[in-house]
């Protein structure tokens, strides 16, 4: 248990984090279950209605249910982001052990592609991969993947770097011990609170990287729920039901927000 130590020590920030990030997942991955609503399903008679007891976020341009889709938006945002974060840390953190561990070639190496993708901007290079094939999950995917996992390369690398010549790791080797047994002793302890507060901002960058290119009708295509997309479909109405247009953009601030507070300073 020594390696879930650091939770005990969550600021009362972090602690409001999580708190609104259960929260918020509670209601967009329960929804189909207390409120099963076809997200697609238009009703032209019954466009732009506040909330009432039929429709408890009321309808968008199109009569289609605010609540369902707004749900689905937060599952889908929130999936793909954890996705793209998971792959990108496992990449990460274990090519930055390799790379600090055993200094030469495959360091300079490795280090030199980290710095290659960080010569362009993060979001340009998703929008680049996003381009090749618009509304497809896999360039987003891939897009933001690649740029995260530099990250947790860079964070990664340097911890093991230092801790590959401190004496209790030269101890462990002396003894015989497997490089296994070495990493999930010394390292593995030291690496998981960074790792965890970088994952958690990462992915509220990710988060917000997909509405930027939904917004920017970049990212998927209508008619999935996805909450950038939402924002250019209600834009043009924000005069008419200025209530309707801000739901997914408080969706995104509230998710983004519990995430920049659960990714804050261990203490």
């Amino acid at each position: 248990m020594r390696s879930f130590s650091f939770v005990r020590s969550f600021s009362f920030a972090q602690y409001c984090g999580a708190t609104l990030l259960l929260l918020l997942l509670a209601f967009a991955f329960l929804q189909p279950l207390f409120y099963p609503m076809d997200i697609g399903f238009q009703d032209l008679n019954n466009i732009l209605s506040d909330p009432d007891e039929f429709s408890w976020f009321g309808t968008d341009h199109l009569g289609r249910d605010m609540f369902a889709r707004l749900a689905s938006a937060i599952r889908l945002s929130f999936s793909l982001s954890l996705f793209s974060v998971a792959c990108a840390l496992f990449a990460g953190v274990s090519i930055g052990i390799l790379a600090g561990l055993f200094s030469g070639w495959l360091d300079k190496t490795l280090s030199f592609l980290c710095d290659m993708i960080m010569a362009l901007p993060g979001l340009l290079l998703i929008l680049l991969f996003a381009s090749l094939s618009p509304g497809s999950f896999w360039t987003l995917y891939l897009g933001i993947s690649l740029v995260i996992w530099v990250e947790f390369f860079r964070v990664t690398r340097a911890i093991t770097s230092t801790l590959a010549t401190s004496h209790e790791l030269e101890s462990s080797r002396l003894m015989g011990m497997p490089w296994v047994y070495c990493i999930k002793r010394h390292l593995l302890p030291r690496l998981l609170p960074m790792i965890a507060t970088l994952s958690a901002f990462s992915i509220g960058n990710a988060i917000l990287a997909l509405a930027t290119l939904g917004f920017v009708s970049v990212g998927l295509r209508p008619p999935t729920a996805e909450l950038g997309l939402m924002m250019t479909e209600l834009f043009p109405y924000y005069y008419q039901a200025p209530l309707i247009f801000l739901q997914p953009v408080i969706a995104v601030f509230l998710l983004v927000l519990s995430l920049q507070l659960l990714s804050g300073r261990i203490k």
